[in-house]
């Protein structure tokens, strides 16, 4: 066999004591951690708030790992082990990226709209950090042996111990490894636009959607892990293919609408402005996107602050 084959990984946790730690669990709370931080510093950088981070995380997490499991086993119920708490058994693997993302984002919205703080600028701040967190998880789907492709003999195909139906000396591609890379490539991505571009939120964030769901639609085409089907094609093909579409369509209306649209609503923006007695020319010169309500302007207009207060459309 040759060297260059990834091989398949002889352990997939360890042991403190009585407590047996499953790798796949702890790069997920790796990816999590990166995550608020990742996400902190570029709220920071901003000029916002980094508080409402941990706060949002908190809520976010819980509810994206419940959404993830949910998606997991309405998907592939033949994985879902065979015993009474199966279903929950995320620690064996199965959390669907697309229902952990949605049910954190239910959450987010949920918190933040209870700190008074626009969603589309914070979802913008957290694109680049999803994505270096579902890249962290993918190294705990190497090490519970899942996730990989059709049989190949490329260089770097992958060795699994146990190929279910295959021979055993049969290698296989290593999606997990390709959405890793696309994950970190379009985060770095993702990075640049927000720095050299004027992009209006909450477009890296749609972008983000849009580029994670392409990738999938290849990936599906390799993957050969249990799946339902529907007219001959793995269910998260279609998934991937209509999100792909969703998150085009929705950068574009971003994008398309005026700065005064993406504005506080009812004026609050600029009430809290005249209140302050405080008119930023470089503010209107740049087309921000929102600025801080006070308590009082947001009592009469019914607006949200940004996260990110006094933020233009160039990214941390």
């Amino acid at each position: 066999m040759p060297l260059s084959f990834i091989p398949s990984p002889p352990v997939n946790g360890f042991h403190i004591g009585p407590l047996f730690v499953h790798f796949y669990g702890l790069m997920y709370v790796i990816g999590i951690a990166l995550a608020v931080i990742i996400t902190q510093r570029r709220v920071r950088s901003s000029g916002g708030d980094p508080s409402v981070v941990a706060d949002v995380a908190l809520w976010a997490v819980p509810a994206g790992i419940i959404g993830g499991r949910i998606y997991f086993d309405l998907t592939t119920p033949a994985d879902i082990p065979h015993v009474w708490y199966g279903a929950f058994a995320v620690w064996t693997g199965g959390l669907g990226v697309w229902g952990g993302i949605a049910g954190g984002a239910l959450a987010g919205i949920w918190r933040l709209r209870r700190h008074g703080v626009s969603f589309a600028p914070f979802a913008d701040a957290v694109a680049p950090a999803l994505l270096v967190a579902q890249a962290v998880g993918r190294i705990g789907n190497y090490f519970n042996q899942e996730l990989y492709g059709k049989p190949t003999t490329l260089p770097w195909a992958l060795v699994i111990s146990h190929p279910h139906g295959y021979p055993r000396n049969t290698t296989f591609q290593p999606t997990f490894l390709y959405e890793l890379i696309w994950d970190l490539a379009l985060a770095a991505l993702l990075v640049w636009i927000g720095h050299h571009t004027r992009i209006r939120p909450p477009g890296l964030f749609a972008l983000y959607v849009t580029g994670y769901s392409a990738f999938r639609i290849y990936e599906e085409t390799l993957r050969i892990d249990s799946s339902e089907h529907f007219l001959g094609l793995r269910l998260n093909l279609y998934v991937a293919s209509a999100l792909t579409l969703a998150g085009l369509a929705w950068f574009i209306i971003s994008q398309r609408r005026t700065p005064a649209d993406t504005a506080a609503p009812d004026g609050a923006a600029n009430a809290a402005g005249a209140a302050d007695g405080v008119t930023d020319d470089a503010e209107g010169a740049d087309g921000l996107i929102g600025t801080d309500v006070d308590a009082g302007a947001a009592d009469d207009g019914g607006g949200q602050k940004d996260v990110i207060p006094g933020r233009t459309s160039r990214r941390g």
